[in-house]
């Protein structure tokens, strides 16, 4: 039995689309629906051969930034939770979902190349995921 409905959104148009298809989801389940965002954390960068770490609270800035356009993109579906985090976008929503989750992501057409240099997000929480995943199938817009 599903339980609560997660989706992943990236702020694409493609992401758009899957958190309609999860809002739709949630509310025809009557369960919760929770919308999450995943910042990818900068490589630190090697100015004369000395690491140089970002600013923590440029950090925090990118963070609460994040919450407050994900807050913005939800608030069709009140009572939505939200959530940011920093990691592998993958791993993370993988690691928040269960098996009683329904996972909602987005497909992105992608040439060729860009699959094999790139890999896909959606491919890799599909094989990952302890739970159901729907995968919205759009094309890339560009």
């Amino acid at each position: 039995m599903i339980t609560r409905v997660l989706v992943g959104v990236d702020f694409s148009e493609a992401s758009r689309q899957a958190l309609d298809r999860a809002g739709n989801w949630a509310a025809r389940l009557g369960v919760p629906l929770v919308a999450m965002h995943v910042l990818q954390p900068p490589a630190p960068m090697l100015p004369e051969a000395q690491i140089a770490l970002p600013d923590p609270a440029w950090l925090h800035t990118m963070e609460d930034h994040a919450r407050e356009q994900l807050t913005g993109w939800v608030k069709a579906y009140p009572g939505t939770a939200v959530i940011v985090r920093w990691g592998g976008p993958a791993e993370e929503l993988v690691s928040e979902a269960d098996p009683r989750t329904l996972l909602v992501v987005a497909q992105v057409g992608h040439s060729t190349l860009e699959r094999l240099l790139f890999g896909s997000t959606a491919a890799r929480v599909v094989r990952l995921a302890p739970c159901d995943v729907l995968v919205v199938r759009t094309e890339k817009t560009s």
